[in-house]
């Protein structure tokens, strides 16, 4: 159990190091973006539409990355935390409550990423995304449609590493630094 723990850790610790510089690439962008909207609107009096719908994607991004890497740091909402010392019994309980609040809330969100209706892919999020293009500039939706399963696996990943991490040495908010 504890070299499944330690896989999984690492594993978690690799994911959440890449979204932590995706995240940060994606701040960059928007705030790029920003700055030249405003710029453009003050400066010049002609904002390019482009700019706006840019910075909301790079949010979109950033948000939902930002709440893996809240995830798997603890800063998540907790009714109550527990002590690493608690009696093993108690910290499985609470990790199994906290899994499968976890699992409620996200797995019907990622199964409908990839099926619609009727178990059809052709009307899942996904590939409803792959078909629709943002209003001001010819990309598809799937660019940003794509962030949403992104979060949820990366969620499930920590979630595990956590869980596991009871039974193993790894400590579930190492930083991956």
């Amino acid at each position: 159990m504890k070299c499944l723990a330690r896989i999984f850790m690492t594993a978690s610790n690799g994911v959440d190091l890449v979204l932590r510089w995706v995240a940060g690439v994606f701040v960059v962008i928007m705030v790029a973006m920003i700055c030249l909207q405003v710029a453009a609107r003050y400066g010049f009096s002609s904002p390019p539409a482009w700019t706006e719908e840019a910075a909301r994607y790079a949010m979109v991004w950033v948000g939902l990355l930002g709440a893996s890497i809240s995830f798997k740091a603890g800063f998540d909402p907790a009714l109550m935390r527990m002590s690493p010392r608690s009696a093993t019994t108690v910290r499985v309980l609470t990790a199994l409550v906290r899994a499968s609040s976890v699992m409620i809330f996200l797995a019907p969100v990622l199964w409908y990423c990839f099926f619609g209706p009727g178990m059809n892919t052709a009307r899942s999020f996904l590939a409803r995304s792959l078909v629709t293009t943002a209003e001001t500039f010819d990309m598809p939706s799937i660019f940003v449609a794509a962030s949403v399963p992104i979060f949820i696996v990366a969620i499930f990943l920590h979630g595990a590493a956590k869980c596991l991490s009871i039974f193993g040495d790894e400590q579930p908010h190492k930083e991956a630094h």
